[in-house]
């Protein structure tokens, strides 16, 4: 029996599945015989690599899709490797997840090979670590490959590791099922789809949100090899795309650059963005000028959405319908989302509360940690760590509890929301709130600021409007100190300044 991904891929034979812009495209029928190649020759000698962890460190393109797909159709276990990561990091990946196989494309070969000399070397890792090249010959005839039960795990991605080490996110096939066929169902994707893959390959976002869920639904791939803003453009202006999706990050260069090209290529651009039928942001959030900015660009209103490495998407704005600045909208298809107070019980509605998640896609297990697995669920909740409120039935978030919220003299003030507040007064262009240890407050708010280009600021008129604009987030009345940055502390910038926020 083959996963229902590849029995899927078998309905659409000729059909365009990945096209690297003006250089190649390939069918479905080419990922399922290459695939099947590179699963022949993962296995060997073998009838089943029976979940052996397989690193693959390859650049966004078909061989990338062809190795992960064969990598599964082996029995093996997929662990992205981060294109752009220095060696500590790439090593901590391979040995943490034990993997017994890498698959790399020549230009990492150098970066990989003290990695795999070190390794074989030491009595960490087995010393017949396997290493494949992507420009390797594949075998012909293709052997017969193993059933791979839904309940195998599939795929291991590591988190930031922000709070101590990253921990390996471990998915079955099953997880990942339901975290596609989620989003198929609420976006609509349909085999008519055609998408542009900017994202990274390391992370959920592109690898279920954008290439899995555009492969499930036997749509049209188009992946390049790194983000170019003016390649984006140009892949846009060309007006055949149906879906984009990106972080706000790469929504305000694309910004940049509409702004910085020619009236009428504006028109050109805008008018390829208008024929699509979504555009999505995730990953970070959106701030309300950004979106706003964008809309007028585009005539998209991006549709923003919540989830993270352990669930998949929880939370989207949305396909028809009004979508409200700054929330993410409502559960997704399959997803049960609940808030929860430090003791555990439910909040109620306008109140905070933690995010907990419960469905099909919420991952099997943190790679060989069974403590921290046990203690990321609740009564089987996942406990996501973040702070959000339900207003008018719609999730707004507050931020990373242990990041985000800033506890200062027995308040809880999110730093997101104040940044949002702060971006919106006419001399700001942008700003990072963060808490400071003080033995007084607990923690001062801190926020560093980016003006505009010539413009000041005075204590007096910043202390005014922020008192008014900061008191309707239910922020506890301000005093501001403004003290001017060293140019070098925040590099090339006009007029830095760091604001204290507190009492």
């Amino acid at each position: 029996m083959h996963l229902p991904l590849i029995n899927r891929a078998q309905e659409h034979g000729e059909k365009i599945a990945i096209l690297v812009p003006n250089v190649e495209a390939f069918t479905y029928r080419d990922l399922l015989y290459v695939s099947s190649q590179i699963a022949t020759n993962l296995l060997q000698d073998t009838e089943d690599l029976e979940e052996q962890r397989v690193a693959l460190m390859i650049p966004p393109g078909f061989d990338y899709v062809a190795t992960q797909w064969g990598i599964w159709r082996a029995g093996g276990i997929a662990v992205p490797l981060c294109v752009s990561h220095p060696r500590p990091e790439l090593e901590y990946a391979i040995v943490n997840s034990g993997a017994s196989i890498i698959v790399a494309h020549p230009d990492f070969e150098e970066i990989l090979r003290p990695i795999l000399l070190a390794l074989r070397n030491s009595n960490a890792q087995a010393p017949n670590l396997r290493s494949i090249l992507t420009s390797e010959t594949l075998p012909n005839p293709v052997d017969r490959l193993p059933e791979v039960n839904l309940a195998r795990r599939a795929l291991i991605l590591y988190t930031s590791g922000t709070t101590g080490k990253p921990k390996g996110v471990v998915t079955t096939h099953q997880n990942i099922q339901a975290q596609v066929t989620s989003l198929i169902a609420a976006w609509e994707w349909t085999s008519r789809d055609r998408i542009l893959h900017i994202l990274p390959l390391h992370h959920v976002h592109g690898i279920i949100n954008v290439l899995t869920c555009a492969l499930w639904a036997g749509a049209e791939c188009r992946m390049v090899s790194k983000f170019d803003a003016e390649t984006v453009w140009q892949c846009i202006g060309d007006g055949d795309l149906t879906l984009f999706m990106a972080v706000p990050t790469i929504y305000v260069k694309l910004m940049s650059t509409w702004e910085n090209t020619n009236p009428e290529r504006q028109k050109i651009l805008s008018a390829g963005c208008a024929k699509m039928r979504l555009m999505v942001s995730g990953s970070a959030a959106l701030p309300v000028r950004v979106l706003e900015k964008w809309q007028s660009i585009s005539g998209h209103l991006l549709l923003e959405r919540y989830g993270m490495t352990e669930i998949g998407m929880a939370l989207s704005n949305p396909l028809h319908g009004q979508r409200l600045p700054g929330y993410v909208g409502v559960p997704l298809p399959g997803v049960e989302v609940r808030l929860v107070d430090e003791d555990g019980t439910l909040v109620p509605s306008g109140s905070p509360g933690e995010i907990q998640v419960k469905s099909h896609g919420v991952f099997l297990e943190y790679w060989q940690n069974p403590e921290a697995t046990a203690t990321a669920f609740q009564d089987g909740w996942f406990c996501t760590g973040d702070l959000a409120v339900v207003e008018n039935g719609n999730y707004r978030i507050l931020g990373r509890m242990s990041v985000d919220i800033i506890k200062t003299g027995g308040y809880k003030v999110s730093a997101l929301e104040i940044e949002e507040v702060l971006r919106s007064h006419p001399d700001i262009h942008e700003c990072a709130v963060v808490g400071v240890d003080d033995p007084e407050w607990g923690e001062r708010v801190c926020a560093a600021l980016v003006l505009h280009p010539h413009r000041q600021l005075t204590l007096a008129s910043l202390r005014s409007w922020a008192k008014e604009q900061l008191a309707v987030y239910k922020v506890p009345t301000q005093i501001l100190v403004v003290t001017e940055l060293p140019r070098n502390v925040m590099g090339k910038v006009t007029k830095p300044a760091v604001v204290e926020l507190f009492r």
